[in-house]
């Protein structure tokens, strides 16, 4: 019986519709040392995660951010202090620990400390009605992020849909459709958010004790408004990467063997917009922290006794040249805020933009 050779090349039988392995040569030892360099196979969010990991500011921004958050949420779980809790010690309101400076305590407080009790710091200081300023910074952190975020998703949802369907239809309907966009552009926001909150203030009744409650009529009227209105920008970014897109070869490929409107936007031309959509989404969200704070700082914002850094900063201002603490630290908070979302949406725009890959 005759032994197979692993090592062999069998050969091509007569008549037989087998490929002749004879015309074929082996790969040299340099072709097999090319396929091991080769970059393994990865997705496109995977790809752009790890060039936003090279980004040293991105990075650095993220820990920012990141901390920030943690801060946030964890430092309620340990300071003992409410944000609307006036000061006390045994049971008696402490009338003295009004604007105390950072770390400092009132005249009761070191009488309880010299008890041999323990007085959780006041990191940040007192405001004028004695409540502890570290705390009310958290929380109004707290609210700003969640305002700037959610006005953001509200913004990029219905900016998308309308920017897809008015750019890919073109047209009578884009016509239209940016027409209206053109009419929103002319209302002012400014006194759209007041209408909103006299009107919603009779209209909308919350229970008490709900966070719709401890946000106010005010906020409410703020989510309404940038659902009405400041989703026009980002409507117009998409609806010009759309008309610009479109009439590429691919996407009249995809025409051709029957692809339906939605599945082409989807698959083709949203992924070609995604640079614009991240930068535009991580800059609207310092645009909305910075309104909301203005809101706030013009007494539109949310009600007292719930603090925003821009009801701080209104506060501080009567006390700037004796108490200049109080305005520094809810404006160092919204500039690490606004100034870390900027760096992490340039570097999201750096990592995931396909014209920027080589």
């Amino acid at each position: 019986m005759e032994k197979f050779d692993i090592n062999r090349t069998p050969k091509k039988r007569a008549l037989s519709m087998q490929i002749d392995l004879n015309k074929f040569e082996k790969a040299t030892d340099e072709e097999k040392a090319q396929s091991d360099v080769m970059s393994e196979s990865t997705t496109f969010f995977k790809d752009g995660m790890r060039k936003l990991f090279k980004n040293p500011l991105a990075v650095a921004s993220i820990i920012v951010l990141a901390l920030i958050i943690v801060i946030i949420i964890v430092a309620p779980l340990i300071v003992p202090y409410g944000y609307e809790e006036m000061l006390s010690v045994n049971g008696k309101r402490d009338k003295g620990a009004k604007n105390l400076a950072p770390f400092e305590y009132s005249k009761a407080e070191e009488e309880y400390i010299a008890q041999g009790n323990f007085r959780f710091p006041h990191i940040f200081g007192t405001d004028e009605q004695c409540r502890d300023y570290f705390i009310r910074v958290i929380y109004g952190t707290r609210v700003s992020l969640v305002v700037g975020f959610f006005a953001s998703l509200i913004v990029l949802m219905i900016g998308i849909i309308y920017g897809s369907i008015s750019g890919y239809a073109g047209g009578r309907v884009d016509l239209i459709m940016m027409r209206i966009v053109d009419i929103i552009y002319s209302l002012p926001d400014m006194l759209v958010i007041i209408l909103l909150s006299v009107v919603l203030q009779n209209v909308l009744k919350f229970k008490a004790g709900s966070v719709l409650a401890s946000l106010g009529t005010n906020m409410i009227s703020l989510f309404i408004v940038f659902g009405l209105l400041y989703w026009v920008g980002m409507a117009r970014l998409i609806r010009a990467q759309i008309l610009s897109i479109k009439e590429n070869e691919y996407i009249l490929a995809a025409r051709s063997i029957g692809a339906k409107p939605g599945h082409i936007i989807r698959k083709h031309i949203l992924p070609n917009c995604l640079s614009v959509i991240i930068i535009s989404t991580a800059l609207q969200i310092p645009s909305a922290i910075f309104t909301e704070s203005y809101l706030s700082f013009v007494g539109l914002g949310v009600q007292a006794p719930m603090p925003s850094l821009g009801s701080l900063a209104n506060s501080a201002r009567g006390g700037l040249q004796s108490y200049p603490y109080k305005l520094v630290f809810p404006a160092l908070m919204i500039c690490l805020i606004v100034l870390s979302l900027n760096l992490i949406g340039d570097g999201l725009r750096d990592a995931f933009d396909p014209k920027l890959k080589r």
